[in-house]
C-alpha cells in the first residue's frame, strides 16, 4: 500500500495528502469533525497541527490518529478489492 509522505491542514477540516506513488489530493474529514474523539477539532489550532507520525499515521498533536489506507481509499475512491484483488476470491470463497 502507499504512503503518505506529505500532509497539510486546510480550511472546513479538509487535509490535503501526497503519497509515494504519486497520488495526491484533498480529503474531507467534516463528516468525523465533533464526533468523539474529533470533537478537540473544534480548536482549529488543534486540526491545524496534523503531522505525518512516524509510522505514517496521519495524526494531530491531541493523541488523534488516522489510518493512512482509509484515507488512501477516501482519496482514490478504491475499494479494499481495487487494491488488494486477492481479496476478492477470499470474499468469493466465504
Amino acid at each position: 500500500m502507499a504512503q503518505p509522505v506529505d500532509v497539510k491542514a486546510l480550511s472546513n477540516f479538509r487535509i490535503w495528502l501526497r503519497y509515494d506513488d504519486g497520488i495526491q489530493g484533498e480529503v474531507d474529514l467534516s463528516d468525523l469533525a465533533g464526533h468523539g474523539v474529533f470533537k478537540a477539532w473544534n480548536d482549529l489550532v488543534v486540526f491545524g497541527s496534523v503531522r505525518l507520525g512516524s509510522h505514517g499515521a496521519i495524526e494531530w498533536e491531541s493523541d488523534i490518529d488516522i489510518c493512512p489506507d482509509a484515507m488512501y481509499l477516501r482519496l482514490t475512491g478504491k475499494s479494499p478489492e481495487d487494491i488488494f484483488p486477492g481479496l476478492k476470491s477470499v470474499h468469493a470463497d466465504a
